[in-house]
Order: structure tokens, then sequence, then C-alpha cells
């Protein structure tokens, strides 16, 4: 019997074997011998991700899909918007996306399913993106423009004229929500800190999903999914070796919110880990952080699931329970918002 989803089980397990489709997925990606990125080059790395993640058409068509550049910090940043509606209304939430890859991989292309999917269920705009990487750009720069996008975000929503004048989108401007994985989850959530500290944006919700956000290697799920499961303990530490110019900025509660000292008055969080995942501890201790600091907190734990999983939507890999994931994800968000 397939195990199913525990919700609110913390600690949380992993099943005793993963999902048949996972073991399916892991004996073909050990087949083809592919390196672990922490044996190639940034630029490798980000090759390889593309590849493995390359598809035909999209399986999901939308009434429009538009690429834009808004201004950042240091210059443009190139942003995707998602529109699933014929005929946009602006009392909609609006839904910012921030990929993963480890600060370092990943682009708005190889998390165009994901976020093609968020939009056609949910009904709410999406727009992702492509903030800048290490290790050209190490922290704080990816966080930069993510907050950059959240003040452009504000901005552009709320007035239907200007979102049909092609100047803004129709959405709510009260009701953003941030979401991310893996790394876009760790950039998510010290976007909302650091609205929070600054006065910034409202967010009405976070939805971070396998996010990083403190020091996972003090974790059983760090020891025990070390290596066999996808991720692997040494591409996180490669990760971050790139990600962080100086040790010393490991410990900014912007890049490890699980640090802060106080984390009450964010925006109520729905947070998804797989039980063979590095990272499934990291998530869960920041779930009962916020929970601690009387932040609203739903936690779903998919113990037979990797790391990466949510996007594993389509084929050859198309796993049923990240459909799931993304139901149980847009029920969370519906939920609070509507």
């Amino acid at each position: 019997m397939t195990p199913s989803r525990t919700d609110g089980d913390r600690p949380p397990s992993r099943a005793n074997e993963p999902h048949p489709d996972v073991q399916a997925f892991l004996e073909i990606y050990e087949s083809l011998d592919t390196p672990d990125f922490s044996e190639v080059t940034p630029e490798m790395a980000r090759e390889q991700l593309a590849t493995m993640l390359e598809h035909g058409d999209p399986a999901i068509e939308l009434p429009s899909v538009e690429d834009r550049s808004i201004d950042g910090p240091d210059g443009a940043i190139p942003i995707r918007i998602y529109e699933p509606s014929e005929d946009p209304q602006s009392d909609r939430p609006l839904l910012l996306y921030f990929h993963g890859g480890g600060w370092v991989v990943g682009s708005i292309d190889t998390h165009d399913g994901s976020c093609r999917k968020l939009a056609a269920e949910s009904g709410y705009p999406v727009v992702s993106v492509d903030y800048r990487l290490a290790p050209e750009h190490p922290f704080p720069a990816g966080l930069r423009d993510c907050y950059a996008a959240l003040e452009w975000a504000e901005d552009a929503t709320g007035d239907r004229d200007a979102a049909e004048a092609g100047d803004g989108i129709a959405a709510d401007s009260d009701r953003i929500i941030l979401a991310g994985d893996s790394a876009g989850g760790n950039l998510a959530a010290g976007t909302a800190l650091l609205a929070r500290d600054r006065g910034g944006p409202d967010i009405a919700a976070q939805l971070l999903i396998y996010p990083a956000t403190g020091d996972a290697t003090e974790t059983e799920s760090y020891e025990e999914n070390a290596e066999g499961y996808f991720l692997t303990a040494d591409e996180m530490a490669w990760f971050r070796g790139h990600y962080f110019a100086d040790d010393i900025q490991q410990g900014n509660v912007y890049a490890a919110p699980r640090l802060a000292a106080d984390l009450s008055g964010l925006p109520p969080a729905t947070i998804l880990t797989a039980g063979f995942d590095p990272l499934r501890d990291d998530g869960a201790a920041y779930a009962d952080r916020l929970e601690a600091d009387g932040v609203p907190v739903t936690y779903h734990n998919y113990d037979d699931m990797i790391h990466g999983f949510f996007g594993m939507i389509q084929e050859p890999t198309n796993f049923e329970r990240a459909h799931e994931a993304y139901d149980d994800a847009i029920a969370d968000l519906r939920a609070r918002l509507e």
C-alpha cells in the first residue's frame, strides 16, 4: 500500500521505501551516470539541468504567457507572467514564484511547467522571477532581486486599466503570495522576513516547497538522505559554497530565516516537505518556529517522495503524488485567501 502524505506530523518521517514512481526515476537517473553538480562547473550544471528538464510543447496551455523585464537593484530582472483567465479580474490573488536550483542553477524556463500548473489550477496569475544566480552574483543579489519583484508586484496589481494596457496585472495587491521551491523557498521566506522588517509590501501567504531555512547539516534527514535520493549532501555543500562569498553570511537571518530571533508577524505559511529529502527536517523545523511565534502554518510531508518531486508533473517523470501536492497547496491557499 502506498503511504499517504502525513499532515502536521512533526518531526516528519520517511516511508519504508520511496514510492514506486520515485524508485523507477532513481533507477533511470542512476543508469545515465550523470555527474553530480558537485563534480562540474556551474555553467555545466546549468546546461545539465536544462537538458534534464527539457520537454516538448508545454503540457498546459494558458490564455497568455508573457516574458517581460522589470527594474531591479542592479539592472533589469526578467520575469514571466502566466495568465490563466480570458477575462482577468482585479480581485484575484497574485502568486510570485521563485524557482529552485540551489541559487546556482535553474531559471524561469526550468520551472515553466510548475508555474503553468499553479496558474491553471488556482486561477491566480503567476509571476516567475529570473533572479540573479551565484557564483557570479552571490548572496544577497538574488534576494535583492526577489524583493524588488515583490515591490513591483505591489505596484503592478489592482489597476485593471493598467493591466489591459500591458503595464500591470489584474490582481489584488493585498493578496500577494510568495512561493518557491528549495532555494526558491528560501528566497520566498527571506523576502517575507525582509518585507516585515522593512515595513514593505503586505504579503497574504507563503507557499514554501521543501525550503532551505537554516543549517540542514544538523538534522537527521540530512544524514539519512545524504546520497542516493537525487539531491545529495555533497551537492548541497557545493551550492552553499557558490552562494556565499563569505562563510559568515550563512548566519545572516535573511539567508537562513530559521535563525531569526523572532518570526512573529510573518504571513501564514503552507510548507511542503518530502520524506527522502535532506531538507525534510529543515522545512519541518521552520514550520515549528513559525507556529511557536504565532504564525498560522499548514504542513504536509510526502513521506515517500524525494527532493524536486513538485516539478515532476509531466512525462517522462509524471508523479501522481506531485499532482496531489498541487491540490493540497492550492486548497490551502484558497482556504486562506478566498
